[in-house]
């Protein structure tokens, strides 16, 4: 029996003692406060633990569902879920073991839209049994924020609930109900991508400064991030067998230059058309590759050096908020978009920002036949079913392969057909 009376006790009187009757039961002193049934037992560490009920069929049923928690294995303290999701995020931020610059990300947005936000405060357990506190955080957001990036910080808080509920600190994960999960944004937002013609890359090639001019050709042949132009290096063009090797980008970290692999660490190779390949080495002989050194992976890493191919004209490794300024003003230049009325301050242009290029390279991969597979290799994708997504308007039209394809099976049949 792990159920108790707390409002009464038996205490036998001497003479009950002598003849065995059974003792009376006597208030005690927490007799007419709340809780008056007790449900008594040990959790799986041992540890002695009680709750009361007013109403025994109360105590009961806790008491069932603590012996089948135990005995299944899924006994949760109901302590630990106190914890405030400030707190737990904390300790969950504490033992990512990302790459430093995924991690500045995180603490960004955990600093703003979890520790500042009254959600912050909130209750683990709380917030997993009232999905509202979620949804009312949700719509907080909804006026700051485009859909994609609510998309990538509620994933984030999903992370850290699944993470609490494999610690055992609460029971489930309310990110996973229908009540909370937030409208999956368009891919690449509510307009398709549309890469840029031959004339337009030789436009913006010709209106950036002379020494940069060939990255454009670079980006739109091979399909390369800004951050992987910038910290391309001499001795990755392979000339002889016409191939790229992307084996590191210029990034931020921490608001400081570093060199880093890729994006998800992955170093590829791209395959060199010779039309870039031309433009590459007419380049190298106008501006020689310059030695430039920066710390791997994190400010304080160990220094690096390499002859880059694209580098400011004092010489050090391009920035992507100086080079942006100078994109704008390339493009406004080209008849791209329009240009910045007198007096207010270029701003970089998304749409048809330095990732235009990576557009370019794909829709000709694509239109000349190259299967998304090794499309989405050549780009650095993690999975290709992205690419396919991304670019899939881009492909030649399926209907009109499948009628080509018909057209040739029965032309080089007709003559063995039985035709009447």
């Amino acid at each position: 029996m792990t159920i108790y009376d707390r409002w009464h006790k038996s205490r036998p009187k001497p003479d009950e003692e002598l003849c065995g009757c059974r003792p009376k039961r006597v208030p005690t002193s927490d007799h007419g406060c709340d809780g008056r049934w007790q449900v008594r037992y040990r959790d799986d560490t041992g540890s002695q633990r009680k709750r009361n009920f007013d109403r025994r069929p109360d105590a009961e049923r806790f008491d069932t569902e603590i012996k089948n928690s135990l005995h299944k294995g899924e006994y949760l303290d109901p302590s630990a879920g106190q914890i405030t999701l400030s707190a737990y995020a904390r300790e969950w931020r504490a033992s990512l073991t990302s790459d430093p610059g995924t991690l500045e990300g995180v603490d960004s947005r955990l600093s703003r839209w979890v520790y500042g936000q009254k959600i912050g405060s909130e209750t683990m357990i709380s917030l997993a049994a009232r999905p509202a506190l979620l949804r009312s955080w949700i719509k907080l957001m909804e006026g700051a924020l485009a859909p994609g990036s609510i998309k990538v910080i509620t994933d984030m808080v999903s992370a850290i609930f699944s993470t609490a509920v494999d610690d055992r600190i609460i029971n489930r994960n309310p990110f996973k109900l229908k009540s909370v999960q937030t409208a999956r944004p368009v891919e690449n937002g509510s307009k398709k991508v549309i890469p840029w013609t031959l004339a337009q890359v030789a436009r913006v090639a010709e209106m950036l400064p002379a020494h940069l001019g060939a990255m454009v050709y670079l980006g739109a042949g091979c399909g390369l991030r800004q951050g992987e132009l910038f910290g391309i290096a001499v001795d990755d063009l392979d000339f002889d067998n016409g191939l790229v090797h992307v084996n590191r980008q210029v990034r931020l970290v921490r608001s400081r230059q570093v060199f880093s692999l890729p994006k998800r660490n992955k170093t590829r190779s791209v395959p060199m058309p010779a039309s870039v390949a031309e433009r590459l080495r007419a380049h190298i002989e106008r501006h020689s590759p310059t030695d430039v050194t920066l710390p791997w992976r994190v400010p304080d890493g160990e220094p690096r050096t390499y002859r880059l191919l694209f580098v400011r004209e004092t010489g050090g490794a391009l920035h992507r908020g100086s080079f942006n300024y100078t994109w704008r003003g390339a493009i406004e230049r080209a008849g791209i978009v329009p240009p910045t009325p007198p007096g207010i301050r270029r701003k970089p242009y998304r749409e048809h920002g330095c990732h235009k290029l990576r557009h370019t390279a794909a829709s000709a991969w694509l239109a000349a036949g190259v299967d998304v597979v090794t499309v989405a290799e050549y780009l650095g994708h993690n999975d290709p079913a992205f690419t396919l997504r991304t670019y899939t308007h881009l492909m030649p039209s399926a209907t009109e392969r499948a009628r080509r394809a018909m057209d040739a099976f029965f032309s080089d049949s007709v003559c063995a057909l039985d035709v009447p």
